[in-house]
């Protein structure tokens, strides 16, 4: 599988649409919005830069890409008023993977630099946009070129499927029948990921710039905890119904495995401080349930479940059904989800369901050896 080919997010505004089900990522967005507020505050009364180059990697596509981008930039323009200084220019990227919806996004543009002039008000901006495809695994960007990275349920996913998983029959991620050398394959791969992305980010950020990253992760240092594994368990209980059922060929589920490693906090602060071009400045975790539209009392009531199995459901499917399509085909996705729905559903009525996120806010350091 090129990774690089199929992995995005499921395009348009239709009912499968990741602009339609991206409710959870919406919610990770604004319960991590303190920690990225602190450090982009911090980052412009440290330079007063008249010029503000902020870049979204993995913006994907959908109401969250351009939310992200602009409460950064309102809170930057609260603090130069209160200072009274002039507005500086925001230069903003959107990165994202070469399959990602950008004709979506150039098309919302017009309309949002309206809706924000109109809240921003006299003296705001001017905010230029661009587009830039490409594996943040790699340069991106010129040298020093940029003051903010930000990124928001994007590096979790791998630059490809890790090497050396074929005793992971049965599994489509890591999983607790998994044999200790696919999580070591696993997380030998997010080490020589992340590592990779650390060292691309510090050439690009000025010296002082600052980043914060969230991560799908794991409280545990356990890598098949349920924080992380479960969800895609489910899944591979469903595609392995359907091979017992002569639906999918088993040889086919036995060679597929998602790109995706969920790591722990520790896991993150190791690499960074491995690579060591970044000084953490916070480190944290939080938890939202699998159904994002409900409260936590909601989820609860058993009138609840079946509503709550199928919005995960879509939540899954549009993101996952790109690489399902790429590996099976078509013609079993309606009933994949379809079966899927239903254990959700039976999972959420009986247990406690939420997913981790670790987010991590940096600082590009002066210097470094």
């Amino acid at each position: 599988m090129e990774v690089v080919q199929v992995l995005h997010m499921n395009g348009g505004m239709g009912d499968t649409s990741y602009a339609q089900n991206s409710l959870l990522q919406q919610k990770v967005i604004s319960m991590t919005k303190p920690i990225t507020d602190e450090a982009i505050t911090n980052l412009y009364c440290d330079t007063f830069p008249t010029s503000l180059t902020i870049a979204d990697l993995g913006c994907s596509s959908g109401p969250n890409t351009l939310a992200a981008v602009s409460e950064i930039v309102k809170v930057v323009d609260e603090i130069r008023r209160k200072l009274g200084h002039k507005s500086p220019e925001y230069q903003l990227l959107l990165n994202d993977l070469p399959g990602n919806d950008f004709n979506a996004i150039f098309r919302s543009l017009a309309g949002f630099q309206e809706k924000m002039k109109k809240q921003m008000g006299d003296g705001f901006g001017p905010c230029f946009f661009a587009g830039v495809p490409g594996s943040f695994y790699g340069r991106l960007f010129h040298a020093k070129s940029l003051h903010f990275v930000y990124s928001s349920y994007s590096l979790m996913w791998l630059s490809q499927v890790p090497e050396g998983l074929d005793g992971n029959k049965g599994n489509i991620y890591m999983a607790s029948t998994s044999p200790p050398s696919v999580l070591k394959a696993y997380y030998r791969q997010f080490q020589t990921d992340f590592s990779l992305f650390l060292k691309c980010r510090s050439e690009e950020l000025m010296a002082g710039g600052r980043m914060v990253l969230t991560f799908l992760g794991r409280r545990s240092e356990d890598r098949t905890s349920k924080d992380c594994c479960y969800i895609w368990e489910l899944l591979a209980m469903v595609l392995n119904e359907m091979v017992g059922e002569g639906f999918i060929e088993e040889e086919k589920l036995d060679s597929f495995n998602i790109p995706q490693y969920t790591p722990s906090p520790f896991e993150v602060e190791s690499e960074v401080e491995k690579e060591g071009s970044f000084a953490i400045d916070r480190l944290e975790v939080s938890q939202v349930n699998w159904n994002a539209a409900a409260d936590d009392d909601e989820v609860h009531k058993c009138d609840a479940f079946k509503d709550s199995g199928y919005n995960v459901a879509k939540s899954m499917r549009a993101v996952a059904e790109p690489l399902l399509v790429s590996h099976f085909g078509e013609a079993i996705i309606d009933e994949v989800f379809s079966r899927y729905t239903e254990i959700v559903a039976d999972r959420m009525s009986k247990e406690k369901t939420q997913v981790v996120n670790v987010t991590v806010s940096m600082t590009r350091r002066e210097c470094f050896c």
